[in-house]
């Protein structure tokens, strides 16, 4: 287990190296500058979130849509993922995965508008896409598609559900076997709860400790551009990995250009590509530019992020220095954002593995995932997040292909939708 650790390492550390880096952050900034800020529409994108209204196609509400899409987001990335990019890139990480929420809602929009679009019906009435119909229908290259879904229904087990189970094992069984909506009536339910509880419980113990939080801001913006290592190592080494870390947890985070949410995008009822693409962005903001901004303030605002410790223990030990209710908060926020996000990262997965293979293949793939819950929770920790960031990285490349090739796709529509024709504005 170790050799095979240690050969994970270096993949994963190749995976997100410069290239990949580059890559994804160079796309957050060009749809950013090309859909002129969507990001400016983000109060309108919330209303219509909410909003309970008749639509035409698909299976499941606006609402329905982003709930499922936020459990899968919202989850160990946003608790021990912060604190893993605190600790091995010291607190500048937190501004970094900030930055990379903040320039991924663009991302996450144009991904969401692209499934719509090149969503397809099924010949049981099922609405399904993504980036693999996205890649074959769009691109006319459904090698790439199979290549997406190849690596979406392995990522899964990962970062939705190894690397989950691996912190707090769940019961997901009989709502997984329900289907998307069964899964998404959960969701419904649940993600509000959770991350608002999460949140205010985040906010009341920075209230608690109010007195150290301006050192704690600007410790985190120095240490970003100047370098601050949480244990030993050198300043250089320390800025360099507070961008990587920063960058890369951001993503595990909100999933932004991984390809992912559209996939439960597709299946949204609307009536135009936009309106969904508003919605679906949203998600990106409560994840990380609201959530990972929270846990992130909470663990260094403690100070232990210094004491060599990382991943949830780090988390833990910050939230257990205030009283009960710091262990209360975290403990809440583990068992809903895990369980969660096992089942929006289900469903995920068998979408991928019914493009690949057809509609027989789900059901094994649901008993085999259950199956999996099980064996991350007894799986070492740096595997099964090395593992992770390995098949994120393999899975988001050809969703960003599709996202850089198909802009112009996603710019008309949104000029059609959004920006002239005010009568089929969303």
């Amino acid at each position: 287990m170790e050799a095979l650790d240690q050969i994970l390492t270096k993949v994963s550390g190749w995976a997100w190296g410069p290239p990949m880096l580059a890559l994804l952050v160079g796309t957050h900034l060009f749809l950013t500058f090309r859909l002129r800020g969507i990001q400016r529409y983000l109060v309108k994108a919330i209303r219509l979130s909410v909003m309970r209204t008749d639509e035409q196609d698909g299976d499941i509400s606006h609402f329905g849509s982003l709930a499922t899409a936020l459990a899968a987001t919202v989850g160990v990335g946003n608790l021990a993922g912060v604190a893993t990019a605190v600790a091995s890139g010291g607190p500048g990480a937190v501004l970094w995965m900030w930055l990379t929420g903040v320039f991924g809602i663009a991302t996450k929009y144009a991904e969401a508008l692209l499934a719509v679009k090149y969503r397809v019906t099924t010949e049981d009435g099922r609405t399904v896409g993504g980036p693999m119909y996205a890649l074959e229908r769009g691109l006319n290259a459904k090698w790439l598609g199979i290549l997406f879904a190849a690596f979406a229904a392995v990522a899964a087990f990962g970062i939705g559900n190894m690397v989950q189970a691996n912190t707090i094992a769940a019961l997901t069984g009989i709502t997984i076997l329900g289907g998307i909506r069964s899964i998404a009536r959960v969701c419904e339910a649940l993600v509000p709860f959770m991350a608002l509880f999460y949140v205010l419980g985040c906010f009341v113990l920075l209230l608690m400790n109010i007195s150290s939080l301006p050192d704690t801001i600007m410790t985190i913006l120095r240490s970003a551009f100047t370098g601050e290592a949480a244990v030993g190592g050198f300043l250089g080494a320390g800025m360099k990995e507070a961008v990587r870390f920063g960058i890369a947890r951001g993503l595990f985070s909100n999933e932004s250009g991984l390809g992912s949410a559209p996939i439960v995008a597709a299946a949204a009822k609307t009536r135009n590509p936009v309106r969904q693409a508003l919605v679906s962005s949203t998600g990106t903001f409560w994840d990380t530019v609201v959530i990972c901004l929270m846990t992130g303030l909470v663990i260094v605002n403690s100070g232990h992020w210094r004491d060599g410790l990382t991943g949830i223990e780090l988390t833990r030990r910050a939230f257990a220095d205030l009283s009960t209710f710091g262990p209360l908060v975290l403990s809440v926020g583990l068992i809903t954002f895990v369980f969660s996000t096992i089942l929006g990262w289900s469903y995920y997965g068998e979408r991928a593995c019914e493009y690949l293979l057809g509609r027989w293949a789900i059901r094994p793939y649901q008993i085999l995932w259950v199956i999996a819950v099980f064996v991350g929770s007894v799986v070492e920790v740096p595997i099964v997040w090395n593992f992770a960031d390995i098949a994120n990285a393999l899975m988001a490349i050809p969703n960003l292909i599709a996202l850089l090739l198909l802009s112009g796709v996603v710019v008309a529509e949104t000029r059609k939708y959004l920006w002239e024709d005010s009568d089929n504005e969303p």
